[in-house]
């Protein structure tokens, strides 16, 4: 960090990672220079103007992926006509002085003021910094950059607590404090509220802030690969670099980079020692790492959940099946581990790295973990979604049952139930309760939940809510008289809302995790509906994520 402000101060920023990447002697991949010439026009030219075309590539067909480009020789030998695609002009880099970053923005970036007005998106700063900007991406309407000199640092700057600070792209809020990260997270709910949804609204409740602001996750998922990432310190030493395994999280941009992670604050113990054995038990066993650009390797990722009864869940996820390996390594962790309640696996050699489609086998212990909140238990399985806060879950369900206001005599659906947490949590408020979810394991653990939880006026449905959600359905279960929703970061198809207005309940709360997308599914109810309450809930302390529960009532 920064000793003294006496002078100007260059400090590690995503300025420096891309020297890295140079410095790792990254290679364009095949094909690079025929994206570079990418929807450029498409000349037909002659073998004796080949020598004539400067800056650009000579290929057999108008279609690029289907082309090649050839060497002289080889063109001099084929046919007569061929097109030219000249290389697209690239954006020149432009530096500004003395930019004062003067609000938070989208992804984790911060935003100043270029001289024209244009608004530059900064990586690494904080409100208050003034600073020197390099632009890397140029725009009609902004700017985006990094900051290559700090000229002053804000007040609201504080030390970062992790040591992969900077590099690691989980917790980019890490260098302000928490009161200010509450502060610009209200802030951009209410924007995207206003700014999108163009929705007229009442007083915003102040956010509710998370007690924890570390180790406060309930899930972690590691990645696996045989290219780690190299610090600048191992760069600059003269040490010879023999260990390329990791096991972390992708370097923001790169993935097939991985940044091997010693401590993570995020996710309380034993989480840091399991993984840390794990790789360490790996590399001496000789058990290959994932390689991702070239899909080979056993190991391929790690996932740990804890809940606040102290149950842990480990799955390990393989890409090559080799029994005696794999018994070697799960047996070591269920030896050095024995608190781990469910030690589960998963062969997954698919391109990509989702399980949801993929058998979870349990090596020991069971194949589940449970969860208690307000008396009530919830069993998770490796597939389900739970909040991954669990402290702040309670209050968000709380609020989203306060908002609901329940009196006994109410019909309730609860759309995108998951596992039947929030039903569950109203249920005893309402005289019943519909829960749709599209992950069939979901709702096996939802049912099971409710008839565990003694709870009997809950059903639970699985499908794809634009298709299950509709006028049958409404007939078969009755008309609600207040809906919960609470979809994933793209928010609610547009069929669904349709099918909302149809019925139009009397009340629909709201729940998200994603302002922006809320924002313009309300904007499609606005004339139905008037926004009552909204109340943002901060479930990720040091990232830029907010969650936010907005009441609707109808008009």
């Amino acid at each position: 960090m920064i000793d003294t402000l006496n002078k100007t101060f260059a400090i590690p920023s995503l300025g420096e990672k891309s020297s890295y990447a140079e410095q790792q002697n990254y290679k364009k991949v095949s094909g690079s220079r025929f994206r570079c010439a990418h929807k450029i026009e498409y000349i037909p030219i002659y073998r004796c103007e080949f020598p004539k075309r400067k800056r650009g590539i000579v290929v057999t067909y108008k279609n690029l992926h289907f082309s090649r480009q050839l060497s002289l020789k080889r063109m001099l030998q084929s046919k007569e006509t061929f097109y030219f695609c000249p290389m697209r002009k690239k954006n020149k880099r432009q530096h500004f002085e003395n930019v004062e970053v003067v609000d938070a923005g989208a992804k984790g970036k911060t935003v100043g003021k270029a001289p024209d007005g244009r608004v530059i998106f900064i990586t690494n700063t904080v409100p208050g910094d003034i600073v020197d900007v390099r632009t890397t991406k140029k725009r009609k309407a902004y700017f985006e950059g990094v900051a290559t000199t700090f000229h002053s640092l804000s007040d609201k700057r504080v030390e970062p607590e992790c040591q992969h600070f900077g590099v690691c792209g989980g917790c980019k809020w890490q260098n302000m404090g928490y009161e200010h990260q509450l502060f610009y997270k209200q802030k951009e709910v209410e924007n995207n509220l206003k700014r999108i949804g163009h929705l007229e609204l009442p007083d915003i409740s102040s956010i509710i802030g998370s007690k924890k602001q570390y180790f406060y996750r309930n899930k972690m998922e590691f990645s696996f690969s045989d290219s780690r990432w190299l610090t600048l310190d191992e760069i600059n030493s003269d040490n010879t670099i023999t260990e390329k395994n990791a096991l972390g999280f992708h370097i923001p941009g790169m993935w097939d980079k991985i940044l091997d992670i010693e401590k993570c604050h995020l996710q309380k113990d034993p989480s840091n020692a399991i993984r840390l054995e794990t790789r360490k038990f790996a590399i001496a066993n000789d058990i290959s790492f994932f390689n991702t650009r070239n899909q080979y390797g056993m190991l391929r990722t790690l996932m740990i959940r804890t809940t606040s009864t102290g149950e842990i869940m480990v799955l390990v996820q393989f890409f090559e099946n080799d029994e005696e390996k794999r018994k070697l390594l799960l047996d070591h962790l269920s030896n050095t581990f024995p608190e781990i309640t469910s030690l589960l696996y998963v062969i997954n050699s698919k391109q990509n790295d989702t399980i949801y489609d993929q058998e979870v086998i349990c090596h020991s212990g069971r194949d589940h973990i449970f969860e208690e909140m307000e008396g009530l238990q919830f069993k998770i399985n490796a597939k389900s979604f739970y909040q991954t806060n669990s402290e702040q879950a309670y209050e968000l369900y709380k609020v989203t049952r306060n908002f609901a206001d329940l009196t006994g005599e109410e019909l309730v659906y609860d759309l995108y139930t998951g596992t039947g947490t929030i039903a569950q949590f109203v249920a005893k408020k309402a005289k019943k309760v519909v829960g749709i979810e599209a992950v069939p394991e979901a709702i096996a653990d939802a049912k099971e939940n409710a008839k565990n939880n003694s709870i009997e006026n809950a059903e639970f449905f699985t499908g794809d809510m634009k298709n299950v959600f509709n006028k049958d359905f409404i007939a078969a279960h009755g008309v609600p008289d207040v809906i919960i929703t609470d979809p994933p970061r793209d928010g609610m198809h547009k069929d669904v809302v349709a099918q909302i207005l149809k019925i139009a309940p009397k009340k629909i709360v709201y729940v998200s995790c994603n302002s922006a997308t809320q924002a313009r599914d309300l904007e499609l109810m606005k004339d139905m509906y008037r926004v009552t309450k909204v109340q943002p809930v901060d479930m990720f302390p040091q990232t830029h994520h907010v969650e936010n529960v907005v009441l609707l009532e109808k008009l």
